[in-house]
């Protein structure tokens, strides 16, 4: 490492590549180096990401593993193209997942939180973080990100806390914060509230229980229809439409509720659909969000009937102590005893379930805190829509994202909990003044007691990191960071939680920023299993990233999901990808090795590409170019998986396959100044290639690089190869083109009649004009070497041998003479085939350019590049007829 000028011993390089100690050997090195830290350009350009924070209540997984990769991509990325590049980790404290888990484990010990207190507990579960936060760290550096730790931030860190009370005391200021009694989503399971995007609707197979209750004084009945009668137990009215003829006589009068025997009214509201079902709705203000409102408008009494446990409390009456769903039961039962159960329907419908324990969700009448959220989304909207929004990728997001906010309701921000930002509101004892303060409140502003009380609850989780782009940067306090930082450059993030996370950024940023919080968002999708099913935990078919590294090693992993990847779309994780990756990793390190061999003491300054270079030099160099040009449009457009296919076909195809194997009659030589040209162009090539692919496999690239001719201290810090007009050759590309076409055809030639290449041959070449003529004679000795002939022939003048394997490509006629190694009748066979391909591909496009519709709207260059393919396709046909008639003669 101390040398970084000329090349280490090629012998140095291991024979197979150990993915295990580059990466340990490397991550440590970049971090001893400092090469991950912010703010050591202070006159460049920043690039700033800050990591979706992993929730403190386990291992990562493979999705956490595909979404730090393409931010790793990118920080590598810009911070070789010369930014100032700052990607900022840390961690969310993830209330109720992190409560839970802690509680779960206390209760294998046989303990309860309340048995600890609040002040133990929260020990216990600091405990729980510090443990599960250097775990996460230890995964990070397993998979080689690059992150500037020293900015590493905790959503309950004390910065983070101070930004969080800023944000509630001054949203509380402007009545955009208020506390009331409204019907939220209750998690008995969990025992806390949750907001309505962390709720989980499935299909579940219920029942619609069909109701009749009793008019008082009279025989007559109103029937209603529920799926939930173990509600009616706190039914308050019963509601019909105010213009329904069937109900307009009962309107005022009083039902009788069955078991109970309370007497409830019957109402009017437009709310009912009269033409849907029986015309009647029960209304349980307590227990339904829609009841509720109805309730309000009416003045109706809300009667709770179940427990913060989903147990059937003291209005239950005889049913009191039962589970809801228990109690449902016996309702059902009781009410059919007395008649007064109609009938029961088989009902599909839409159950809400809890995100995080899967308990199915109770609409419950509670006091909690709420976010009012129309204010600040029309900020928002308005932001987006004047083109000063942020950017989706893929685009189709944005219409997603606007739809939620233009119908967004308020957030209940409170949550039952002691893990968590602690809401900073104290109530006094004396007066019931509520106090809504930055700082705690020891005293009572209105009759100055000291008996205050702060509120038990905490803050949903998704309030603290909805600040997180600039809390993490020093917000409130006008930090160095915040002004050279903020905005952020890019956020990548799952597409599922555009609703949860990603929104309530951008309301928070314009509130309190005046900015949008990130220039773009890039969506992905999940990673799922090789069937296409999501990964959980019941399937047991989640894979641990870990385990992917262990055995393929994280440069194979990470260019597996990266390139596998296109945005905003789901991705199947199959080990063979990965083996196929990890097999790429191995063919770089392949290529490396042979070129560091030939290149001997060869240094950085030795490095000269203005002598003669040869066709393959020229095609490389503009191959690599071309390389350079598209990697960066497409990096440039977060289109990670078309820019592992470019690399891969580049370094693979072009670089591998064909111009190493081509350089080796220079290297192999005996013209010194060749060798040097083409030792300079192997060493430019595999440096700037190195450069390319190090975003995508960092370990192996800075293994490799380290044994180049570079300066420097890393390839972390190499400038990203750049587009250079000077290599254009597309002359070159043409002769090789034509070179490859040949080499491939004698070869494909030889397969078919199963001559080994080890084995010489005799090789004539036809071509079909003098310019053909004279690069097959400029570039004879690759075709010498690259078919093995006993025997080149060039010329137009060629007498074609009767018996001989024939090959046609564009502008040349191949003939292998193979006499007594080949059946002159399997020959005609394959040349028939060959006939029947080239006359169906001559038909095809001789239709599509008679076809008026596409000859008026194809581009004029589209349609000259098929004229271009039928006169090649048809001078292909004519050369194989001829060769039959030969052959046949």
């Amino acid at each position: 490492m101390e040398e970084t000028k000329t090349t280490q011993a090629a012998t140095s390089m291991p024979t197979t590549y150990d993915p295990k100690e580059a990466e340990k050997k490397w991550y440590g090195y970049w971090l001893k180096g400092g090469y991950f830290k912010a703010g050591q350009r202070p006159d460049v350009e920043t690039y700033t990401i800050v990591i979706p924070p992993p929730n403190v209540t386990g291992m990562l997984h493979i999705g956490h593993a595909l979404d730090c990769t393409l931010q790793d991509i990118m920080i590598r990325t810009k911070r070789m193209q010369g930014f100032d590049t700052l990607w900022l980790p840390g961690s969310d404290h993830a209330g109720i997942a992190t409560q839970t888990r802690v509680e779960q484990k206390l209760r294998e010990q046989g303990v309860s939180r309340h048995d600890l207190g609040r002040e133990k507990f929260l020990d216990k579960v600091w405990e729980w973080k510090e443990q599960y936060a250097e775990s996460i760290h230890e995964q990070w550096a397993k998979m080689g990100f690059s992150l500037d730790y020293s900015r590493e931030r905790f959503t309950l860190d004390e910065g983070l806390s101070k930004a969080v009370r800023k944000v509630f005391v001054q949203l509380y200021e402007k009545g955009l914060i208020y506390r009331g009694n409204y019907i939220i989503n209750w998690d008995p399971a969990a025992r806390t509230a949750l907001s309505d995007i962390e709720v989980e609707y499935k299909e579940v197979q219920g029942n619609l229980y069909h109701l009749k209750y009793p008019v008082k004084d009279s025989n007559e009945s109103i029937t209603v229809a529920t799926t939930r009668p173990e509600t009616m137990l706190g039914d308050t009215a019963v509601a019909v439409h105010p213009e329904d003829d069937r109900y307009k006589h009962l309107i005022g009068k009083m039902l009788v509720l069955p078991i109970i025997g309370r007497e409830i009214p019957i109402i009017a509201d437009e709310y009912v659909e009269k033409e849907f079902g029986s015309g009647a709705v029960k209304i349980t203000p307590a227990h339904d969000p829609n009841d509720f409102e109805v309730g309000k408008r009416h003045d109706l009494p809300q009667v709770l009937v179940m427990d913060e446990g989903g147990q059937m409390n003291a209005n239950a009456g005889k049913y009191q102590g039962l589970d809801r769903f228990e109690c449902r039961k016996q309702i059902v039962a009781d009410m059919k005893e007395l008649g007064v159960l109609v009938k029961i329907e088989e009902h599909v419908h839409q159950v809400g379930h809890s995100e995080r324990s899967g308990a199915v969700i109770e609409p419950y009448l509670s006091t909690q805190w709420f976010v009012k959220m129309k204010p600040l989304a029309e900020r928002a909207i308005e932001a987006q829509k004047s083109g000063k929004g942020v950017n989706f990728v893929p685009d189709r997001f944005e219409k997603i994202y606007l739809n939620w906010i233009e119908n967004v309701r308020d957030w209940c921000i409170s949550r039952q909990l002691w893990w968590g930002h602690r809401i900073p509101a104290w109530y006094c004892q004396d007066c019931n003044e509520i106090h809504v303060e930055q700082h705690d409140v020891t005293k009572c502003s209105k009759c100055g007691s000291e008996n205050l009380r702060q509120d038990e609850d905490v803050l949903d989780t998704w309030f603290s990191s909805g600040l997180w782009p600039f809390s993490t940067l020093g917000w409130p306090d006008d930090t160095e960071d915040m002004k050279r930082f903020y905005p952020t450059s890019l956020l990548v993030t799952g597409y599922d939680i555009i609703y949860f996370w990603v929104a309530r950024m951008i309301f928070t940023a314009l509130e309190f920023t005046e900015q949008i919080p990130f220039k773009d968002v890039l969506l992905h999708g999940l990673v799922r299993d090789a069937e296409g099913r999501k990964m959980s935990k019941s399937l047991g078919n989640g894979v641990d990233p870990l385990e992917v590294i262990e055995k393929y090693g994280a440069d194979a992993m990470r260019f597996m999901l990266s390139t596998g990847s296109t945005p905003g779309q789901d991705l199947r994780f199959r080990w063979e990808k990965v083996e196929q990756a990890r097999n790429f990793a191995n063919k770089i390190w392949n290529a490396s090795r042979f070129a560091l061999m030939n290149l001997g003491e060869f240094k950085v300054e030795d490095i000269d590409l203005s002598g003669k270079l040869s066709t393959a030099d020229r095609w490389i160099l503009h191959r690599l170019n071309e390389t350079v040009r598209d990697v960066t449009r497409l990096m440039d457009s977060y289109e990670f998986g078309e820019t592992g296919r470019l690399l891969y076909n580049f370094i693979w195809d072009d670089l591998c396959d064909w111009y190493i194997e081509f350089s080796k009659l220079s290297l192999y030589g005996n013209d010194a100044e060749a060798k040097k040209t083409t030792q300079s162009v192997l060493a430019y090539v595999l440096d700037r290639t190195q450069r390319l692919i190090h975003p995508f496999m960092p370990f192996i690239s800075e293994e490799i690089w380290q044994h180049l001719p570079h300066e420097g201290e890393t390839i972390t810090l190499a400038s990203w190869p750049v587009f250079e007009a000077r290599f254009e050759a597309s002359d070159a590309v043409s002769e090789m083109e034509l070179l490859m076409d040949i080499i491939r055809t004698v070869r494909n030639i030889r397969a078919e009649v199963n001559v080994p290449m080890s084995k010489k041959i005799e090789l004539l070449v036809k071509p079909s004009s003098e310019e053909t003529l004279a690069i097959l004679q400029r570039n004879e000795e690759y075709i010498r070497r690259f078919s093995n002939t006993s025997l080149l022939e060039i010329g137009l003048d060629l007498t074609t041998p009767d018996k001989a394997m024939t090959g046609i490509v564009t502008g040349a006629e191949l003939y292998l003479p193979l006499a007594g190694l080949i059946d002159i009748s399997q020959e005609i066979a394959r040349l028939e085939k060959e006939l029947q391909t080239l006359h169906g591909e001559v038909e095809r496009i001789e239709k599509k350019l008679g076809n008026e519709g596409f000859v008026a709207k194809a581009p004029a260059k589209v349609i000259e590049e098929e004229k271009a393919k039928l006169a090649d396709y048809a001078d292909k046909r004519d050369k194989v007829i001829a060769r039959l008639a030969e052959l046949k003669g």
